[in-house]
C-alpha cells in the first residue's frame, strides 16, 4: 500500500512530481549545453531516466518543455502556434494581436514574458533568440518561401521590436494607450506587406 502524500494523493503522485522536476532540471542543463535546436525530447528523457512519452505527457511538445525549462509564460507557446494556423491570410494582424494581448495580460516585462531564466543574461538571451529564430522567424520565412524570405521575416522582427519598445518601454503616444484592435489595424497591414508585397 502506498503512503499518502500531504495532499491526500498516493505516493505515485509524488513519484510523478519528482519525475517532472527531474525532466525540467535535465532540460535546463541540455538547453544550456546544446542550445534549442540541439536538444531533443528523446535525449532529455534518456538523461532523466524516463520514457519520452512521459515528457510529452507533462509538457506536450518540445516548445512546451523549453517554455517550462526557462519559466516562459505558459500562454506564449500556444499563442505562437495560433499565428500559423491560417497561413498568410491576415497573419500581420494575428502577429500584432498575439504580441499585444500576451504582453498586456502579463505582469512581466516584454523580455520577462519570454523568460526569467537563471543563467547569465547572455546565455539566456541567446537561447531566447534561438527559440524566436526557430519558432517564429524561420517559420515565417518557410511560409512565404521566396528568395528574400529571411530578409522579409527580419523586417517583421523590426516592426515587432519597434512596436514593443514604443508601447512598453518608451511609452510613446498614441501607441502606448492604443487598443489591441487599433494596433492590429495600424501595424497588421504593414507586416502583411513586409511578407507578401
Amino acid at each position: 500500500m502506498t503512503e499518502p502524500t500531504p495532499s491526500g494523493r498516493p505516493g505515485r503522485w509524488r513519484s510523478g512530481a519528482e519525475s517532472k522536476q527531474r525532466i525540467l532540471d535535465t532540460a535546463r542543463t541540455q538547453f544550456l549545453r546544446h542550445g534549442y535546436a540541439g536538444t531533443t525530447v528523446r535525449a532529455v528523457a534518456a538523461e532523466a531516466g524516463v520514457d519520452p512519452a512521459m515528457v510529452f505527457y507533462f509538457f506536450g511538445t518540445k516548445q512546451g518543455l523549453f517554455g517550462a525549462a526557462v519559466d516562459m509564460s505558459a500562454a506564449v507557446p500556444p499563442a505562437i502556434e495560433s499565428i500559423f494556423t491560417e497561413g498568410l491570410d491576415g497573419i500581420g494582424e494575428r502577429i500584432v494581436r498575439t504580441l499585444i494581448t500576451n504582453v498586456d495580460n502579463s505582469d512581466r516585462t516584454p523580455l520577462g514574458l519570454l523568460t526569467r531564466f537563471g543563467p547569465p543574461a547572455d546565455q539566456s538571451e541567446s537561447l531566447v533568440r534561438e527559440y524566436i529564430d526557430r519558432e517564429i522567424t524561420s517559420r515565417l520565412a518557410d511560409l512565404i518561401d521566396t528568395p528574400d524570405a529571411q530578409a522579409r521575416a527580419g523586417m517583421v522582427n523590426v516592426q515587432i521590436l519597434g512596436l514593443t519598445v514604443s508601447r512598453y518601454i518608451v511609452k510613446l503616444e498614441p501607441i502606448a494607450s492604443a487598443t489591441v484592435d487599433d494596433l492590429a489595424a495600424w501595424f497588421g497591414p504593414i507586416i502583411n506587406r513586409c511578407l507578401t508585397d
